[in-house]
């Protein structure tokens, strides 16, 4: 799937900020590699439904497991596994008898203490992974996740490595067994141990993603090879709100553009970054925050949300609004499937040239039946002009005012608002009290 920078930082996908991050707010990764292999898969999200839906058999074949999953394994133990290949000790005796053991000890205390410390976590690591293995291999499982455990259960066949896994959890190891794991695995077995930790890590990444949606309560979406865009949704909310209130819509062919109205504050933005980032999310094969949906497969996504100037080159709000919108036109008309998302068009002119540019726009956009399309705007008499056009539906937040304050119900409603809330805002606000005073 194709989407921008721009795109990702108006859905939330990322964000510098966790708290404003989908990305951290679904990631349970318990590894630093596993933490960097999710943050790949959230980067590359899928436009063909065969890699999409064998994810969604890895998540669930992990969901089936969860409980299994070997909690010895923390990044704790993948750091002390790397700091023992880079750590600068002295060489290790090849021969592991008796006398080498205690002359290593004695000779070389503090290399000694390191090398048994790192064994244990080497023990604990190695145990875990052939039975997370045992865990989730079975007769039907996705050639993705089949690799890594075939991959590296051979990685893990070594008699060393055997003996090493056997060891119960704690053992003390014997200044004999130090010597002999210690020698084996520093000087043998570095290449492999860094192979089986990238292994892990995509392990923990979909570990991670299958968590993330037994923890949110996530569904699984049904992908559809339908050359015609659609999307169905129940229930639809935002993930990163806390209570959230939840939407139910529909787009297709026919019905392909969202005029959606409201006041400030009502629940347009919310609304539409929901759609955005459920269609995302569907794309990476993972669970979407709804109580069911169904949809096509699109070519990318393409918003204009947060747009803003630009002091350094000289471009005001208005200009950087423009140019999206051209380079937003000239993508999508390439005959594949897109969902636009544009909040507020035209807020960097006034009102009389926002609404001509405005209804050009729309205008122009509703010629691409191949796509689909949710607009928001504060230009609520433009929709009366567009109401002839029958692949156009409607919508509004409703907002309700009571003893001069406002109730925000949060609701997707048919048809136009005609809420006018601006100055009552600014007297609930005491703006107009304020400016009075002066």
């Amino acid at each position: 799937m194709d989407i921008d920078k721009t795109s990702l930082l108006d859905l939330s996908i990322f964000h510098q900020e966790e708290e404003h991050s989908i990305f951290h707010h679904l990631n349970y990764t318990r590894t630093a590699d596993g933490k960097a292999w999710l943050m790949h898969l959230f980067r590359e999200p899928f436009n063909e439904s065969g890699p999409i839906l064998q994810t969604q058999q890895i998540l669930k074949i992990i969901l089936s497991n969860v409980d299994q999953w070997p909690m010895t394994i923390t990044n704790g133990t993948i750091m002390v596994m790397e700091k023992f290949y880079d750590a600068q000790i002295d060489p290790i005796p090849h021969s592991h008898n008796l006398f080498n053991g205690f002359i290593y000890k004695l000779t070389n205390g503090p290399d000694f203490a390191m090398v048994k410390y790192s064994i244990g976590h080497f023990s604990d690591f190695v145990r875990g992974f052939r039975q997370l293995i045992d865990h989730l291999s079975a007769n039907q499982i996705p050639a993705n996740l089949r690799i890594v455990l075939e991959r590296s259960a051979q990685l893990l066949k070594d008699p060393h490595i055997s003996e090493l896994a056997n060891l119960p959890a704690g053992y003390s190891l014997t200044p004999v067994q130090v010597v002999y794991f210690g020698h084996f695995l520093h000087n043998r077995y570095k290449n492999q141990t860094l192979e089986l930790i990238h292994l892990f890590a995509r392990l923990d990444a979909w570990y991670s993603m299958a968590v993330a949606m037994k923890e949110n309560n996530l569904c699984f979406p049904e992908i559809s090879e339908s050359g015609q865009p659609f999307i169905e949704a129940e229930g639809l909310y935002h993930i990163l709100i806390p209570a959230p209130v939840s939407y139910d819509v529909t787009l297709d062919k026919q019905h392909n553009f969202l005029f959606l109205t409201g006041a400030n504050m009502a629940g347009k933005s919310t609304f539409i970054r929901s759609v955005g980032a459920a269609v995302y999310l569907a794309h990476l094969g993972m669970g979407v925050p709804a109580k069911n949906i169904k949809l096509s497969l699109f070519e990318g996504i393409l918003s204009n949300i947060n747009v803003s100037d630009n002091i350094i080159k000289g471009e005001s709000y208005f200009f950087n609004e423009v140019q999206r919108i051209k380079n937003t036109i000239q993508k999508i008309n390439d005959g594949h499937k897109w969902l636009v998302l544009i909040d507020e068009l035209f807020k960097g002119t006034n009102v009389q040239d926002a609404m001509k540019c405005s209804l050009a726009v729309i205008k122009g956009l509703i010629k691409i039946n191949n796509s689909l399309f949710i607009l928001s705007t504060h230009l609520y008499e433009i929709g009366e002009e567009l109401k002839s056009h029958p692949n156009i539906i409607f919508r509004y937040f409703e907002t309700a005012v009571k003893d001069d304050q406002l109730e925000f119900g949060y609701h997707l409603k048919e048809g136009i608002s005609n809420d006018r809330l601006g100055y009552l805002i600014l007297k609930r606000e005491k703006v107009i009290d304020l400016l009075e005073k002066l």
